[in-house]
């Protein structure tokens, strides 16, 4: 009977994967290995015919007559109009203006004057490049390659083609007052068009859900102010039948797209596109404007901040597709390696600052960061990923196996952690201040403030002695148990994530993986992220000091929230990724697996660290932080025993989240801030 449990259990734990080639087959068996990043999206390109019609859509170029699919007069349309639309139809008006004004340019000036009535409104209408008789030969040289479109995830930022219709040998054939008439065009009316078209391209970017507006900007800019005006015909969608002799160029029926949140450039996700020019803009800003005469120093903390984010997600994405391509020794030094990069980078460089300026808050605003984290990917991260993943799924199961080892070792790391503060607690010597006789009676009651146990009496003896090595002892024995949590987990008892790869050996299903970033790019990638992690880290800590002081919320909350949980954005995107297919295994060991290498990896760096460079961290948490981590790890594994969950069990997890959240909110600011 125990023999045919075991089977039983073998077969409930079995996890079967498909990967479309081999460097994302080692990638999804990564993301199951204890102590490698979890990482969602491909690290390879993939096949085009396995995408989906609404994501070929978004690579798609607007040359393409989709059909009717209802009225025009949509909340995007509208929202376009009252963007984009009203001036730059305003702006073709005035270089149509000017380009009658010049006599030579009345061709291009009609051109622009029917253009303004396309660009107010250009949903229904198509732009056609029309064939002149006779310009087959002249033009030749210049079609060729520049009708070549790029399809799939590989294509140009915007998609489409670049041609070279504007250099002189395209316009061989063409009749001298022809090629007059492009002189003040090129000169006067072109760059203040794409000067516009410029801004329009960026402003709906940035917004990405309006990207069909930016390659709407791009394919004019490129392609149809470039053409002769003769071979430029507008009409109306229902009204067009596309002749032999010429095609659609441009043809828009929408502003907004709301699934280009899955738009990606190179493999990266378009949200990191867009957020890499903020870390541009933060550090110029920090490093030039050190005296605060641009901005202040809140808003260049914000701007830090919030720079962290794109920078966490390249190093995510680039330990992933390191781990994916190189062998398993390779994959476990790098995750070991920059795993934790992000979190320890803010903390030591905070450490060092509160070191020079003897102020023992950033030890305090630390420990509360770290306590923030482990709290947040407890409850936080598995709650939101539960209620989100049981909207589509009634109940979800996880492997019960693994959630337990990960379980043991949060329990084991968070007695090790606060191991210090208990033996401080008890041998300690209470120290109180500000007391005030409540009974006017000598020996009656006393009332107290600021009460603090002192581990510094009678010259030190109990810190040195006794709490010191007792730190030492736990910083070596932590890290200890975690490789051989990686041992077991790795070695020994692998078919605990019993995994098996199918989709690659198949026939008819095997693609050679193209990736996104070789092994050589990921790397430097990896390097200069890590280098601007250090610079964005070094301007926060340089600009969190007005935001404490002046700042009326608990120091407590303003690091158990935005310090805490604001690096770890990506992982949480990835988690509810994982948990929207029903892949809730994924989404417990993202926070179980942060949570445990704060407790077992990050805070004995940070010991270590301290030895070689004195600061005032010491491994004794305040009451408050112990409690919160204890009353945390407790109910994880009480929700985590049978294996199976619901939005319901998660919603208990972020209302105890939000709880110790109201706590902190409410509880005064640490000693020392």
């Amino acid at each position: 009977q125990q023999h045919l449990d075991e089977v039983y259990e073998s077969c409930v734990v079995k996890t079967t994967l498909t990967a479309e080639n081999a460097v994302e087959a080692n990638k999804l068996s990564n993301n199951y290995k204890f102590g490698f990043k979890k990482w969602k999206s491909h690290v390879t390109a993939r096949p085009w015919e396995d995408r989906s019609e609404i994501v070929k859509e978004l690579y798609s170029d607007l040359n393409i007559i989709r059909g009717s699919s209802g009225s025009m007069v949509t909340c995007g349309n509208v929202l376009y109009l009252l963007l984009f639309g009203w001036w730059l139809s305003v702006l073709y008006v005035l270089v149509s203006a000017m380009m009658f004004f010049t006599i030579v340019g009345a061709p291009y000036g009609r051109l622009c004057w029917a253009l303004a009535g396309y660009f107010l409104w250009p949903f229904g209408k198509v732009i056609q490049e029309a064939e002149v008789p006779g310009s087959h030969k002249a033009l030749g040289a210049c079609e060729a390659g520049a009708e070549a479109s790029g399809t799939g995830e590989s294509s140009a930022l915007l998609s489409g083609p670049v041609p070279h219709r504007w250099r002189p040998r395209c316009w061989a054939g063409a009749a001298s007052w022809q090629r007059a008439s492009t002189v003040p065009w090129l000169c006067l009316g072109y760059p203040v068009l794409v000067l516009a078209h410029g801004l329009v391209c960026i402003i709906a970017w940035l917004l990405v859900v309006l990207i069909p507006v930016a390659k709407l900007s791009v394919r004019t800019t490129t392609h149809v102010l470039l053409l002769p005006p003769k071979r430029v015909l507008i009409r109306h969608l229902r009204m067009t039948e596309v002749p032999p002799e010429g095609q659609v160029i441009l043809c828009c029926d929408r502003a907004i797209n709301p699934y280009y949140y899955k738009y990606a450039v190179d493999g990266v996700n378009v949200f990191a596109v867009d957020l890499l020019p903020l870390v541009l803009v933060t550090l110029v800003l920090g490093y030039v404007d050190s005296h605060n005469r641009l901005t202040s120093s809140p808003i260049k903390f914000t701007l830090a901040l919030l720079s962290i984010m794109p920078l966490s997600y390249y190093i995510g994405m680039a330990i992933a597709s390191i781990s994916a391509q190189s062998n398993f020794a390779v994959g476990a030094v790098v995750n070991a390696t920059f795993g934790s990069i992000t979190e320890l980078t803010f903390y030591i460089t905070a450490l060092i600052k509160g070191s020079r300026e003897g102020n023992r808050c950033y030890a305090e605003i630390v420990k509360s960061a770290l306590t923030g984290t482990l709290v947040g990917c407890v409850l936080f991260i598995p709650g939101l990923c539960m209620v989100i993943g049981g909207f589509r799924h009634q109940e979800q199961e996880f492997n019960r196996r693994s959630a337990g080892v990960t379980s043991a070792l949060l329990f084991l790391s968070v007695g090790g952690v606060f191991a210090p503060t208990l033996f401080s607690k008890v041998y300690g010597k209470l120290i109180c201040g500000e007391c005030h006789n409540v009974t006017q009676n000598p020996l009656g009651h006393y009332l107290c403030h600021s009460c603090h146990f002192d581990l510094m009496g009678s010259n030190g003896t109990l810190f040195y002695r006794h709490v010191q090595p007792l730190v030492y002892t736990v910083s070596f024995l932590l890290p200890t148990a975690y490789l051989i949590g990686l041992f077991f987990t790795l070695k020994t008892h692998s078919h605990i994530y019993d995994i098996h790869i199918s989709g690659c050996h198949v026939p008819g299903h095997h693609h050679s993986a193209v990736v996104h970033w070789s092994r050589w790019r990921a790397l430097v990638i990896l390097l200069l992220s890590t280098l601007c992690m250090s610079a964005c880290a070094d301007l926060a800590t340089e600009h969190i000091s007005p935001i404490l002081t002046t700042s009326t919320i608990s120091q407590y909350f303003f690091a158990v929230t935005v310090l805490a949980m604001v690096p770890e954005l990506p992982e949480i995107v990835n988690g509810i990724q994982f948990a929207l297919q029903n892949n809730l295994s994924l989404s417990i060991e993202i926070g179980n697996c942060i949570a445990v290498q704060v407790c077992m990896f990050q805070i004995p760096i940070l010991v270590l660290f301290t030895i070689f460079y004195p600061t005032n961290f010491t491994l004794v948490f305040s009451d408050l932080h112990v409690y919160a981590s204890m009353l945390s790890v407790v109910l994880m594994n009480y929700i985590f025993m049978d294996g199976k969950c619901d939005y319901f069990q998660g919603m208990v997890l972020m209302m105890v989240y939000f709880i110790l959240l109201a706590v902190y909110f409410f509880a005064p600011s640490p000693s020392g801030c």
